[in-house]
């Protein structure tokens, strides 16, 4: 199938190249029938483990195993009663009492062990087809594809005054071909795509939106003679069927309103905040990508993703592509760099959310694309002793915190071996009703780019019982 290049690649946006989420229109009014009890969420923060966390070193820790399973980590006791984590997660160990912990999430066969596909169901709540079998790695994002839970939300709640309604940061996944499937909006057009906010383990307090910023060489006066061009091509939309046409005016109009609003300028200043809370979050573009997260949310951004930026350092010692895909050295690279980079400002993110009084109105999710096979070693770096783990999609954990939450829960297990789901298996299908539920999203009636009907989940259900 072919891939829609002027959908993801081709919108001029005040100078630079980028595109807009924008929520212009509400789906028909009739849907599912409300379930309680309710979410409370009026927002949602996705944090998403690039390369697929190991959930037996984390927070699945199986310590009765075998060594050649559990690996050379320890539990540690939390604020939670009855809820250990991996010793090298201190922080979180004590923002515990927050989390819903779900350790019975696999692919139920579903998927093909490999990244593009665990992005893709994970992302999306939706099954891979045919084609991700078929193409593995090579599967590119279609214009079809089932739309990602962002973009979903960025399609049901209202227009945001002067932001869009999902963003993503601190960069697309799959650079610099954004390749990864699963995190656009699809077949429910561009107007409804997270705007991607770039940031740099360089400059982590410097945040680049290039939809919402003119280049040095773009003076006032070129930039009004193209707000006159937009007129003019809103003209020639008015009289186009063509949906990349009617998307370009869109998504050019709202380029202008944003970049007119100080406000916009102002939620993405983190110099902004106090040296003392930056300090808390830490100085890794991770660190400040969370931190962001919170300030758009406290703006009223309704869904803010953080793919987590990999290091390049790491490449060769994790052979991971620096990220969590940690096929090699699994243990070092956890114990000495991804395990301390994550915890400091996660467990910051909750206690920060906390005490301003915006926990309860905001969905924290930690997600991945897999877990890490719980036998060690990898083949691919040297076996036993290379301490890799391989890639794991038949069972994996998810952390959540508020927007109704009830923290200190644990829902689901995994086997001994934390191999396969056991009690309460679930899907990604249920997660990502979860994540509706709890922003209070019940009607999932869209229409497609050619304003043909559709319904945007029909499997799976919202984990009540965790609220």
């Amino acid at each position: 199938m072919k891939r829609d290049f002027v959908d993801r690649r081709t919108f001029l946006v005040a100078g630079g190249l980028g595109f807009f989420g924008l929520n212009l229109a509400t789906s028909a009014a009739y849907g599912d029938a409300p379930r309680a009890p309710r979410g409370t969420a009026k927002s949602t923060i996705m944090i998403w483990l690039s390369g697929g966390a190991s959930h037996i070193d984390t927070w699945d820790m199986k310590p009765n195993a075998v060594a050649e399973y559990r690996g050379p980590f320890r539990a540690m006791p939390t604020s939670a009663p009855g809820i250990s984590l991996c010793e090298h997660l201190p922080h979180l160990a004590r923002q515990a009492h927050h989390l819903a912990i779900v350790r019975s999430l696999g692919d139920h066969g579903r998927g093909t062990g490999d990244h593009h596909a665990g992005y893709y169901y994970n992302l999306t709540g939706h099954a891979p087809d045919r084609t991700f079998h078929q193409l593995l790695n090579a599967r590119t994002p279609y214009p079809s594809d089932w739309p990602s839970m962002a973009s979903v939300v960025a399609l049901k709640k209202p227009p945001h005054r002067f932001l869009p309604n999902a963003i993503t940061l601190p960069h697309k996944e799959g650079a610099p071909e954004y390749t990864r499937p699963g995190q656009f909006s699809a077949r429910l057009g561009i107007a409804y795509e997270p705007v991607f906010v770039d940031g740099t383990r360089e400059r982590p307090l410097d945040f680049t939106v290039p939809a919402l910023s003119l280049r040095g060489d773009v003076s006032s006066d070129q930039f009004l003679a193209r707000r006159e061009l937009l007129q003019t091509l809103d003209g020639a939309r008015r009289q186009a069927q063509n949906e990349a046409i009617r998307d370009f005016t869109i998504n050019q109009r709202r380029a202008f309103t944003l970049l007119a609003s100080r406000r916009t300028q102002a939620a993405f200043d983190l110099r902004r905040e106090p040296q003392a809370i930056r300090e808390r979050y830490g100085s890794s573009i991770n660190s400040t990508s969370m931190l962001l997260a919170r300030r758009l949310v406290e703006a009223g951004v309704p869904f803010v993703t953080v793919f987590w930026k990999g290091n390049p350092a790491l490449n060769t010692l994790c052979a991971s592509g620096g990220g969590w895909d940690t096929h090699g050295n699994n243990f070092n690279c956890l114990r000495d760099h991804l395990l301390p980079e994550f915890d400091r400002p996660f467990a910051a993110l909750l206690d920060d959310l906390h005490q301003r009084g915006l926990l309860d109105e905001t969905l924290v999710l930690v997600s991945s694309e897999m877990g890490r096979k719980p036998r060690i070693g990898d083949p691919r770096s040297g076996g036993v002793g290379g301490a890799g783990r391989d890639h794991w999609t038949a069972c994996q954990s998810i952390l959540l915190a508020g927007g109704g939450i009830r923290g200190g829960q644990v829902y689901g297990t995994s086997d001994r071996r934390a191999e396969y789901p056991h009690d309460n298996p679930v899907g990604a299908e249920h997660i990502a009703r979860t994540v509706f539920h709890a922003m209070g999203i019940d009607d999932l009636h869209a229409t497609d780019r050619e304003a043909r009907p559709f319904h945007l989940m029909e499997d799976g259900r919202a984990l009540t019982e965790l609220f």
